[in-house]
């Protein structure tokens, strides 16, 4: 294993460090030859988990953009702006980057709390590329969202519990936010049409540590699954704890917004009966993502964090905006949003395609086996 200290930073060998500024120099939207993106993405608090393969998974692909001649001939600088700061911070320095001018795109890799903040702040002003799973819905001119819906991602797994598992008691867990809160109102409606019933629900704050109060109750309502939607370490926590109370060999667990890099904080030990769908998983049976892997693991080496589906989706966004842009031959966010219905851009996902301001991709059923993910079905 080539465990040098650039690939345990997170620095890559091949990637030009000229690429990523903490902050680049104002000059102008449309003003530089350099095609200025503003990365928006948890780097600190309950999301930090992800910052840093999500920020090598973002460089890996404008590295591979750059190559083939930049974005209609531009070649992408990144920014990095981290979402974990106070979302009143998040606001003021949105704000500042759109009046200064300091950025012709963003890319955002963070929570739906902070997309729903900053997102009338860049509309009809910046691109806004936002890549992770979300609740689905957005439609805020010059917003384009990319990531898993609950319709394809939830609604066929939990179909698959029920006819396969015989699952019919559902327990549900999830962040005190808006991803959590309009996802869950979907999920009740797909339990309902697999003959299933809820028999619990939670919401935690963000942050919160201590389980044992809402473990308590799932163990009193004898669900057969817990449908999990808690995110970053939150959910790490809240899985640990869940199998050192004795609940995984007892009932199963279907995670909303759990990958690789999510299992490894888990422990291999405390995994069992652990499933999600996802459109990226790292196990070879994901169609597309052997090319992403061994292009990410050639360039930041063997040791690197490990890009599991969210880290994944930056890389997917610039993939999804060099498509876009030279379908619209335009930069302007109007001229994206139109060509956007119907396009279809490659990445680590295999193809996606949007329509109706939806990416469309197959999804997959992974059950947890250790650190990674078997696949078990495509939907």
């Amino acid at each position: 294993m080539d465990c040098s200290t650039a690939s345990l930073l997170g620095v890559p060998r091949e990637v030009p460090y000229a690429v990523l500024h903490e902050r680049p120099p104002a000059r102008g939207r449309g003003s530089s030859a350099k095609l200025r993106i503003a990365h928006f993405i948890g780097l600190t608090g309950t999301a930090g988990i992800w910052g840093p393969s999500a920020v090598n998974s973002a460089l890996l692909a404008a590295t591979e953009i750059n190559a083939r001649g930049g974005i209609l001939g531009r070649e992408i600088e990144l920014s990095v702006h981290d979402t974990g700061a106070p979302l009143t911070d998040l606001e003021s320095e949105a704000r500042d980057l759109v009046e200064l001018d300091d950025a012709d795109l963003v890319l955002g890799a963070h929570t739906s709390a902070v997309r729903v903040a900053l997102r009338d702040i860049f509309s009809g002003r910046v691109p806004y590329i936002y890549t992770p799973i979300y609740e689905g819905g957005e439609r805020t001119p010059g917003v384009l969202a990319i990531g898993e819906t609950p319709p394809r991602q939830a609604r066929p797994a939990i179909a698959w519990l029920a006819e396969r598992k015989r699952a019919e008691r559902w327990y549900l867990i999830g962040s005190d936010y808006v991803w959590p809160w309009l996802s869950h109102r979907s999920v009740k409606r797909y339990i309902a049409e697999a003959g299933g019933q809820v028999v619990g629900e939670d919401f935690v704050a963000l942050g919160e540590q201590d389980h044992d109060g809402y473990l308590a109750r799932i163990e009193a309502a004898r669900p057969d699954v817990v449908f999990i939607s808690l995110i970053g370490l939150d959910g790490i926590l809240f899985n640990r704890s869940f199998a050192e109370h004795g609940l995984s060999g007892r009932m199963l667990r279907l995670a909303n917004c759990v990958d690789e890099t999510v299992l490894l904080g888990i422990g291999a030990d405390k995994t069992e009966n652990l499933y999600a769908a996802s459109g990226y998983f790292v196990d070879p049976a994901n169609a597309g993502g052997e090319a992403f892997r061994e292009a990410y693991h050639r360039v930041f080496g063997a040791c690197a964090p490990v890009p599991g589906a969210t880290a994944q989706s930056s890389y997917e966004g610039l993939c999804c905006l060099e498509a876009l842009a030279r379908r619209a031959g335009s930069l302007d966010a109007r001229a994206l949003a139109a060509a956007a219905e119907g396009a279809v851009y490659h990445g680590g996902r295999g193809p996606v395609g949007l329509h109706r301001q939806r990416a469309e991709m197959p999804i997959y059923l992974g059950e947890a086996q250790g650190f990674d993910f078997r696949v078990m079905a495509k939907f």
